[in-house]
C-alpha cells in the first residue's frame, strides 16, 4: 500500500480504479495516513473546491463530485421515493429509544440504497449521499416556532437520548464501515424567530447555556459518536458560532472528544458577511470559520479560501485538517468501494419495503397522544356512522411534514377511516382553511369528472411537454395534491419531463367569492421551473410560471352550478409537485359541514397546522402566522368556528390535532369528547389514526413538549432566556402538561426501591419501580423517573431522569431498573458549573410528570460536592 502511493508522489496520475483499490485494502489504522497523502498532492484551488458542499470531482486523483447535502430527517429526503416517517415530534412522542434506531436505520438504509443504486466511485449529485443531517436536536423552548415541528422536543435529557437512539440507527453498528453518517444540528442554541436567523445574536445565560442548550449535543457526541455535527446560523454573545473556536474546538473537539468533521448551515459562512458584520468580507469570514473548526462550508463562501490564504488569513495547513477529515469521512462510508463493506449489496427493493412501511405504521402509532376521552368515548363503537370534518382530514402536506421523502402510497385519515369503518358510514366535508388567506386543496367534494360518474378530475398524463399525441396514461384523480420530487407520476413516464392536463367540473358550495390557487413546490437552486395553468370555464385565470409558490386567482360564483375546470401542467424543470387549491366561502363550508354532521352518529375533526403556516423561513404572513412561525399559539379562528359549528349538533365530538407543535385547544379540552394529538404522522398515518379511534391499537404516547393556554404564558419570543419556558421552569398551570398521556387502560405503580438513602457525591444511584396494567386490556405505558432537586437557585422544578416505554398485558407486571449517573443528579450554577451537590433530593416514577398522574416517590441525601467537567 504504501508502494502505491510513493509511486503516485512520483507524479504518475491516481486513477479512479487505483483509489478504490486502496480504498478496498486499506485499514482503520492507515487510513489517516493514506488520506492525508492524497490531499498532500492537491493543488490550493482544488483544496478549496472540495471544502464546499458541492464538492466537483478532481480526475488527476480520482476523486468523483460529491454533494454533502442529504436529509434524513424523518425518512430519507428529497430524492424520491422512500418511506415517511412521522415527523419528529411524532416521534419524539412515542418516548421510544428503540424505535428512533429502527426508523434511523431505516432511513441510512434507504439512502445506502440509492447510494449503491449510483455506484462507489461514481458522481452523487445532492440528496443522493450519506453524509445525512439529521436529527434537529435544538431544544423546542417556544411552540411559536415553526421548525419545532422538526426536533425531539422541550426536554434536553429525552432530546439527547431519543438522538442517541437515532444517530446508533444512522451510523449502523459495524465499527470500520459507516452506513450513514449522521449530522445532529444546529449546534448550538437555535431555535427561531425564523425571522431574523441569519444574523440573530444570543445573548445566553452561562447557566441555560449548559443546563438547557448543551446537554442533548454533548449525549449526540459524547455517548452517540455522531461522525459529524453542523453548525449554527446565530452568533452566540457576539460570536457566530460557526467562528467560534471556544465551541467547535475547545469544547466539541478538547472536551467531548470529537472526532469528525463540522459543516455548516447553509450560506452560514456568508451570513458573517453579510447579516452578523463580523468579517468585511468572505475571504475573512471563511479563514475565521475555519480556523475555528468548521470544516465544510453549505455555500459558496468558502471559494474565497483562496484568496484568504494568499492574503495570509489563514494557512494552508488548517484547510489540510479539514480536508483530512472529509475525505476521511468519504473513505468511511466507502465512496470508492471498500473491502468487505456490509452495506454494499444493500438495493432498491430496501427502498420503502413493505417492512420499512410496517415500521411507518409502528412510529405512527406509538405517536399518538390520547388527551381527552370523556365517559370513553374512544374506542368509537363498531357501526357508527361517522362525520368527518376539517381541512387537515385529506391532505398530504399535513402527513409529510417538512424535510420528506416522496411517499409511494400515503394513507390520509379520511381514506384510513373509510377503510377502517366501511366507506358507506362516512360522510366528510372540509368545513374550513387552515387559517384565514391560507388555500387548501380543493376537496373531492368539489371536483367531478366531465361524464360526472366520479369525485375528481380525470387526468391525460403525456411524455411530451406540448400534450401532443396519445396520453400515456389516462386516470380519475380524487383530488390534485401530489409530491412528485424526483418522481414519475406513472411508471411510463420520465421523472425530468411530463406534461398533465386534468379536465373536470368544479361544485362551488355555495354562492360568494373564491380564491383558486396552484401550488408548486418550487425546486431550491435549480436551472428551470414548471408551467402550469388554470381554466374556469374555458377562460384562463392562472398563467403561472417562474418562481412564484402559489398562484391566486378570484372568482365569484352566483350559485352552486358546476363550472368546467382545467388544470395543465408543463413539467419540463424540476420542481416537484402541484396542488389545485381554494379558499371558500366561510358560510358554505360550515353549512357543508353541518349537514355531514346531521347524518352521523359522531363527528371528528381533523384540524391544526400545516407546512404551508409552519416550518422553515415561509413567505407567510397571515393572521397568527408570520414568516413560518406564529405569532398566535391558539387554534385558527376559523377552525374554532368549524368545532363550534359542529358540537352544536349534541353529536358526540372527537377531535385529531394534526400539528408540528402544540396548539392551545382550550375550547376542545372544555367541549369536545376526546381529543387525540396525531402530530403529522407520516404515510400510513391514516391507518394509524383509524386503528387508534377503532381501539385496534391502544395509545400510549406522550407529550415531548407543554401545551399552554395562551400565548400570554410566554416570555418574549426573541428572549432565550429559560425562565417561564418548558416544564422545567414554567410556573403556571398548562393546558396539558410535558409528558401527559392517556390509555385505554390503567396503570399502577408500587415497590420503589433505591440502591441507597445517603448517596455519596460522584455515586451513581439505582432505582427500582414495578408498575402493573390494571385494566382490562392491553397497552403501552412511558414509565418516567423526575428528580427534585433541593431549593437550589436556578434549578428546574422537576428534572427528567429517566424513562423507558414497555407494553404490558392487561393484568401483567414489570419491574424496570433506572441508573441515575453522577450527571443526571447533577445541578448548574449561575457561571454555568456543573456539580453534584449535597442537599435531600426526591425521585418519582410514574406515568406523568410528579402531581399529574400515579405513580411513587422516595428520597435519598446526597453528601459532599463533586464538580464534573463540561
Amino acid at each position: 500500500m504504501r508502494q502505491v502511493f510513493a509511486i503516485s508522489k512520483t507524479g504518475m496520475l491516481v486513477t479512479a480504479w487505483l483509489w478504490m483499490a486502496v480504498a478496498a485494502c486499506v485499514t482503520a489504522q492507515d487510513a489517516p495516513t493514506q488520506v492525508s497523502a492524497l490531499v498532500a498532492r492537491m493543488t490550493l484551488p482544488e483544496k478549496v473546491s472540495q471544502l464546499q458542499s458541492g464538492a466537483p470531482a478532481i480526475p488527476r486523483l480520482g476523486i468523483a463530485a460529491y454533494d454533502w447535502w442529504s436529509e434524513g430527517l424523518h425518512g430519507n429526503a428529497r430524492d424520491g421515493y422512500a418511506t415517511v416517517f412521522p415527523q419528529a415530534i411524532g416521534l419524539a412522542s412515542s418516548w421510544d429509544v428503540g424505535l428512533l434506531n429502527q426508523v434511523g436505520t431505516v432511513v441510512s438504509t434507504e439512502a445506502r440504497a440509492k447510494f449503491n443504486a449510483v455506484g462507489a466511485g461514481h458522481d452523487h449529485a445532492r440528496y443522493q449521499g450519506l453524509s445525512i443531517w439529521s436529527p434537529n436536536i435544538n431544544i423546542f423552548r417556544d411552540p411559536r416556532w415553526g421548525r419545532g415541528q422538526e426536533t425531539y422536543g422541550e426536554d434536553p435529557y429525552l432530546t439527547g437520548q431519543l438522538a442517541v437512539g437515532f444517530i446508533h440507527g444512522i451510523q449502523g453498528d459495524d465499527p470500520v464501515h459507516l452506513r450513514a453518517i449522521a449530522t445532529p444540528k444546529h449546534f448550538v442554541v437555535h431555535s427561531g424567530p425564523e425571522s431574523g436567523r441569519h444574523g440573530f445574536d444570543v445573548d445566553v445565560s452561562p447557566h441555560d447555556l449548559e443546563a438547557t442548550y448543551l446537554p442533548a449535543f454533548r449525549a449526540a457526541i459524547v455517548e452517540g459518536q455522531a461522525a459529524s455535527i453542523m453548525c449554527a446560523y446565530n452568533a452566540l454573545h457576539g460570536t457566530p458560532v460557526c467562528a467560534d473556536d471556544r465551541l467547535l474546538t475547545t469544547l466539541l473537539r478538547h472536551d467531548w472528544g470529537f472526532k469528525g468533521y463540522v459543516v455548516s448551515d447553509c450560506d452560514a459562512i456568508d451570513d458573517m458577511t453579510q447579516f452578523h458584520y463580523f468579517k468585511p468580507d468572505n475571504a475573512q469570514s471563511s479563514a475565521a470559520a475555519i480556523r475555528a473548526g468548521t470544516d465544510l462550508d453549505c455555500g459558496d463562501a468558502y471559494a474565497r479560501l483562496q484568496d484568504a490564504v494568499h492574503q495570509g488569513y489563514v494557512g494552508e495547513p488548517s484547510l489540510d485538517a479539514a480536508l483530512t477529515r472529509l475525505f476521511a469521512a468519504r473513505q468511511q462510508f466507502g465512496e470508492w468501494g471498500a473491502a468487505n463493506d456490509p452495506y454494499a449489496t444493500i438495493g432498491m427493493d430496501q427502498v420503502d419495503s413493505s417492512a420499512h412501511r410496517q415500521l411507518a405504521l409502528q412510529a405512527a402509532l406509538e405517536s399518538m397522544v390520547l388527551l381527552k376521552n370523556e365517559h370513553s368515548l374512544l374506542p368509537l363503537q363498531q357501526g357508527m356512522r361517522l362525520a368527518v370534518v376539517g381541512p387537515n382530514a385529506d391532505t398530504l402536506e399535513t402527513l409529510e411534514a417538512n424535510y420528506h421523502g416522496t411517499a409511494r402510497a400515503p394513507v390520509t385519515p379520511l381514506l384510513g377511516l373509510r377503510e377502517r369503518f366501511g366507506a358507506q358510514q362516512i360522510r366528510y366535508a372540509q368545513g374550513s382553511p387552515i387559517a384565514s388567506g391560507v388555500p387548501v386543496p380543493i376537496p373531492e367534494t368539489a371536483l367531478r369528472t366531465p361524464d360526472g360518474a366520479h369525485a375528481g378530475l380525470t387526468g391525460e398524463y403525456f411524455d411530451t411537454l406540448n400534450f401532443s399525441g396519445a396520453p400515456a396514461l389516462t386516470r380519475n384523480d380524487r383530488l390534485i395534491d401530489f409530491d412528485w420530487d424526483h418522481v414519475a407520476p406513472t411508471d411510463s413516464l420520465h421523472a425530468s419531463r411530463y406534461a398533465v392536463r386534468w379536465r373536470g367540473e368544479l361544485l362551488p358550495p355555495g354562492a360568494g367569492d373564491y380564491t383558486l390557487a396552484v401550488h408548486v413546490d418550487r425546486c431550491f437552486d435549480c436551472a428551470g421551473h414548471d408551467t402550469v395553468r388554470l381554466y374556469v370555464d374555458d377562460r384562463l385565470v392562472i398563467d403561472g410560471r417562474g418562481s412564484d409558490a402559489t398562484m391566486p386567482a378570484n372568482l365569484h360564483f352566483e350559485n352552486t352550478r358546476a363550472h368546467s375546470i382545467r388544470l395543465e401542467l408543463v413539467h419540463g424543470g424540476q420542481d416537484q409537485g402541484v396542488r389545485l387549491q381554494w379558499l371558500a366561502p366561510a358560510d358554505a363550508q360550515l353549512a357543508e359541514a353541518e349537514a355531514a354532521t346531521k347524518q352521523a352518529d359522531a363527528v371528528v375533526a381533523f384540524v391544526g397546522l400545516s407546512p404551508d403556516v409552519e416550518g422553515e423561513e415561509l413567505k407567510i404572513d397571515v393572521p397568527g402566522f408570520n414568516g413560518g412561525d406564529r405569532t398566535n399559539i391558539g387554534l385558527p379562528a376559523s377552525q374554532q368556528a368549524l368545532l363550534e359549528r359542529v358540537a352544536a349538533s349534541g353529536k358526540p365530538l372527537v377531535v385529531v390535532l394534526m400539528s408540528g407543535s402544540a396548539v392551545a385547544l382550550n375550547w376542545a379540552k372544555a367541549h369536545a369528547d376526546a381529543i387525540v394529538a396525531a402530530w403529522y404522522p407520516g404515510e400510513e398515518g391514516g391507518d394509524a389514526i383509524a386503528q387508534v379511534l377503532a381501539g385496534d391499537y391502544n395509545p400510549g404516547g406522550r407529550l415531548p413538549v407543554t401545551f399552554y393556554h395562551a400565548t400570554s404564558d410566554l416570555p418574549p419570543f426573541v428572549s432565550y432566556a429559560m425562565q417561564g419556558r418548558t416544564y422545567r421552569y414554567f410556573t403556571g398551570t398548562p393546558l396539558y402538561p410535558f409528558g401527559y398521556g392517556l390509555s385505554y387502560t390503567h396503570f399502577a405503580y408500587s415497590d420503589l426501591k433505591l440502591s441507597a438513602s445517603r448517596l455519596q457525591a460522584g455515586e451513581s444511584l439505582q432505582a427500582t419501580v414495578t408498575v402493573r396494567n390494571d385494566g382490562k386490556r392491553a397497552g403501552d405505558e412511558v414509565v418516567q423517573v423526575y428528580l427534585d432537586a433541593p431549593d437550589m437557585p436556578s434549578a428546574p422544578r422537576h428534572a427528567l431522569a429517566g424513562f423507558r416505554r414497555v407494553h404490558l398485558a392487561a393484568g401483567e407486571s414489570r419491574s424496570l431498573r433506572f441508573e441515575l449517573t453522577p450527571r443526571l443528579l447533577s445541578q448548574v450554577d449561575a457561571q454555568g458549573g456543573r456539580a453534584v451537590e449535597a442537599g435531600h433530593y426526591q425521585l418519582f416514577a410514574g406515568g406523568a410528570q410528579p402531581g399529574n398522574g400515579d405513580g411513587v416517590a422516595g428520597t435519598f441525601v446526597i453528601v459532599g460536592d463533586q464538580s464534573l467537567p463540561r
